[in-house]
């Protein structure tokens, strides 16, 4: 996940949490906790619809419109003055596309994990879908991508594209498609947060380092 690791450790990223810190109120390193497993989590769903070719060529004809970066040119203007509404219904709409009716699920499993309610960890993946699907659109234009297999690698290539993304991908798949327990998001966010004996080499390694968690 090398493409959401220098995403998130960038100056982008500390501004992103920063940012998405003062709209929720919570700790900048609860935040980044946060946002280390949602990330993943989302990107994970959108590459496993982009496994249709309706769903790879939504989210193509998203990232070439709509979704095309320019919300990742101003940071700053977008939490000045807090989140536009516009933003956040965005977000919302994204997060419905991509979770389905799991989306309460990924919620209250990503809240126990942190600690953050719920609540919270809503309004924080509806301002971290659209700032995804920003980077996403960048990533495509910088890339040239324009076919849904292209779209497919380039999101495998994001979240690592090695044996250790395979395995990640697999449990974000059983996680979205599982019958509703939850158990394998505790998997999940020890991978994604470094847990076990990855502790220094994953997302939250990192981000923990940075961040103090």
């Amino acid at each position: 996940m090398s493409g959401l690791l220098d995403l998130l450790t960038s100056p982008m990223g500390k501004q992103l949490i920063s940012g998405v810190s003062g709209q929720t109120g919570q700790p900048e390193n609860k935040t980044a906790e946060v946002l280390s497993m949602a990330m993943p989590l989302l990107m994970g769903a959108m590459k496993k619809n982009t496994s249709t070719p309706g769903g790879a060529q939504g989210l193509m004809s998203a990232l070439s419109s709509k979704h095309d970066g320019g919300i990742l040119d101003d940071l700053g203007g977008l939490f000045g003055g807090g989140v536009d509404q516009g933003v956040m219904d965005d977000g919302a709409g994204i997060l419905g596309h991509v979770f389905g009716a799991k989306q309460p699920q990924v919620e209250n499993a990503l809240s126990s994990k942190s600690g953050i309610d719920a609540g919270s960890i809503s309004q924080i993946l509806k301002i971290a879908a659209p700032i995804l699907l920003g980077y996403l659109g960048k990533q495509t234009k910088q890339q040239n991508v324009n076919s849904p297999d292209g779209l497919n690698g380039l999101l495998g290539g994001l979240m690592g594209g090695n044996t250790a993304a395979d395995k990640q991908q697999s449990l974000i798949e059983s996680f979205l498609d599982s019958d509703g327990d939850g158990s394998i998001m505790d998997d999940l966010a020890g991978m994604v947060l470094g847990g076990g004996n990855q502790k220094s080499s994953g997302l939250g390694g990192v981000l923990g380092g940075l961040f103090g968690k």
